[in-house]
């Protein structure tokens, strides 16, 4: 549900790099994790006619957590914009995502009208997008209650906006696309 709070609870992830992960992971498994390209564009692909939909979860001004606000070298107890997703092939959650981001660099970008549209459309359409180093977990997502083998973030930079994008892939794309548990 759009604006409401999101909360800021949560057990620590053990985050790690991505190529440290890659030897415990399929070969298939490792072209989704490693793309550097929009994720939404590859799910639009995977599900050939089926339709892709973008829902909200929630948007709003919230606390990160812990590992978040380190990643973006912010304060524990400062506000940041968060906005969580699901992105959906025929209305089943393929995806869950998690974006944070320091009201800092928010300035004039309005992306709290962005609805259910996807926030990588946007940011993939700015040239001078930089994309840090991909992290992987084994962990499921904390706000979300589903099954998924792998997450994966990154910092994405444009202008003065960092943005920390979070994806938790879960076991209904892995079952649909025939992908291994690992």
């Amino acid at each position: 549900m759009p604006g409401r709070p999101i909360s800021s609870s949560r057990a620590i992830f053990h985050w790690y790099p991505a190529p440290a992960a890659r030897p415990s992971m399929s070969p298939a498994w490792w072209r989704w994790i490693s793309s550097q390209d929009s994720l939404t564009a590859r799910l639009i692909q995977a599900a050939g006619d089926r339709p892709f939909r973008v829902r909200l979860l929630a948007q709003g001004m919230a606390r990160p957590y812990r590992d978040e606000a380190l990643v973006l070298g912010i304060g524990l107890q400062r506000l940041a914009w968060c906005r969580e997703v699901a992105l959906c092939v025929d209305e089943r959650p393929w995806v869950v995502a998690r974006s944070v981001a320091p009201l800092s660099g928010l300035r004039g970008l309005r992306l709290d009208r962005l609805g259910e549209r996807s926030l990588g459309s946007w940011l993939f359409q700015q040239p001078d997008l930089e994309r840090g180093p991909i992290e992987v977990t084994h962990h499921a997502p904390s706000f979300y209650a589903a099954d998924g083998c792998w997450g994966r973030r990154s910092v994405l930079k444009h202008r003065r906006l960092r943005i920390l994008v979070q994806e938790f892939f879960l076991d209904a794309m892995a079952d649909e696309l025939q992908l291994s548990s690992r």
